[in-house]
């Protein structure tokens, strides 16, 4: 019975919450966790019958098997996810997730790009004049002004790209659409893009605004080997992905004076706890500067 609303949740996530393959995945290989820990403890997988003892005893056996908390936090998740869906279908009469608590884990400053090294990246470093190095300039470009998710770009439709207002539509968790402005830079990128797109590919039946080089819609591992050969030649950051563009973008616009709220509609967060991180990024870029500038530091 469990497997079956597994399968009915997954689907959910992927085509109503329109959740990124790699997310969905995730969340699948959580659950036939979950499962192994009831095989292996001879507990019925009836999901009505599933206490929050059980549950508790899973995070446990978790913590004794080396996850990380941020891991096991992640699963919890998980399974709150699963139960409150399941739920809202009516196929439990209890929650027995609601006093599950995650596990406090140590906070972490997001990795972000240095500004010059992004400007250097950006301004500097030569891309091919061909379909690939044009495509390959505008990711980034757009990762970079924008701070989008890297399932939010891959999603990207034409119709989605307004030159005439300098906006994008963005399509983010949930379903839950945004405009984003765009700037100068960004814009002739897509228009020296679009010139090209049209002269190598006839229109795609799914009109998908970024293309892969033999015309098929971009996949994850497509964007972040992008993105990371390109940041290699600029940063020696330990990671270098399309999230810590998007990092990037909301910390050098935090360290350049922009309003947190603005920076919060424009990451698509929905609280403004989400977007606050950032702000000790900037704090240890103030404390830099007082250490360096004071006479007394």
């Amino acid at each position: 019975m469990i497997k079956k609303h597994i399968e009915s949740f997954l689907n959910y996530l992927q085509y109503q919450k329109r959740y990124s393959q790699h997310t969905t995945q995730s969340y699948s290989v959580d659950l036939e966790q979950f499962i192994t820990f009831l095989d292996t403890n001879n507990i019925n997988h009836d999901t009505t019958l599933v206490t929050y003892l059980q549950i508790r005893s899973w995070i446990v056996n978790l913590s004794e098997t080396s996850n990380t908390p941020t891991t096991i936090n992640r699963k919890i998740a998980c399974l709150k996810s699963f139960f409150k869906y399941l739920m809202r279908e009516n196929k439990i009469d209890s929650n027995p997730t609601l006093r599950i608590k995650s596990l406090k884990t140590p906070k972490r400053l997001p990795v972000f790009i240095e500004e010059n090294n992004m400007q250097l990246l950006l301004n500097e470093i030569a891309f091919n004049d061909d379909f690939s190095g044009q495509r390959d300039k505008l990711i980034l470009e757009l990762l970079y002004a924008t701070g989008i998710r890297l399932a939010e770009l891959i999603h990207i439709q034409e119709a989605d790209v307004n030159l005439y207002d300098a906006t994008i539509l963005v399509t983010g968790k949930g379903n839950k659409q945004r405009k984003i402005p765009l700037h100068e830079n960004v814009i002739n990128a897509i228009k020296k893009y679009n010139l090209i797109k049209n002269i190598t590919f006839e229109k795609e039946k799914e009109d998908l605004f970024l293309l892969t080089d033999n015309g098929q819609k971009m996949y994850p591992v497509f964007v972040q080997r992008i993105v990371k050969k390109y940041l290699n030649t600029v940063s020696n950051a330990d990671k270098k992905s399309p999230h810590v563009m998007r990092h990037s973008f909301a910390t050098h616009l935090l360290d350049n004076g922009a309003n947190i709220n603005a920076i919060k509609e424009m990451l698509g967060h929905s609280s403004l706890a989400a977007t606050q991180i950032y702000t000790h990024n900037s704090m240890e870029k103030l404390k830099k500067i007082f250490d360096q500038a004071h006479p007394k530091a």
